[in-house]
């Protein structure tokens, strides 16, 4: 299994708008040979003092069965758009 970890830092105030363009394409990742998850993520608030939260900054968590499934997403028509 392959796992994948993508840290997005947005533009200042873009997180929103990146959010509703990225979960209109996670169907057609999720509908892709070896994809096992595919989901976004963003910082919670909280009362830790040590937590570090940046509101300009999305984490993308992927799980492909292969590498080549893996490659495959990366020239799919959905993510070259």
């Amino acid at each position: 299994m392959i796992h994948v970890i993508a840290q997005i830092h947005l533009l200042p105030d873009s997180r929103n708008t990146f959010l509703a363009e990225f979960n209109q394409v996670v169907p057609l990742v999720r509908a892709e040979a070896g994809c096992i998850e595919y989901v976004a993520t963003v910082d919670a608030t909280s009362d830790l003092e040590r937590q570090y939260r940046d509101p300009d900054r999305v984490i993308i968590i992927e799980k492909w069965e292969t590498l080549r499934h893996l490659q495959d997403h990366l020239n799919a028509p959905h993510m070259l758009d």
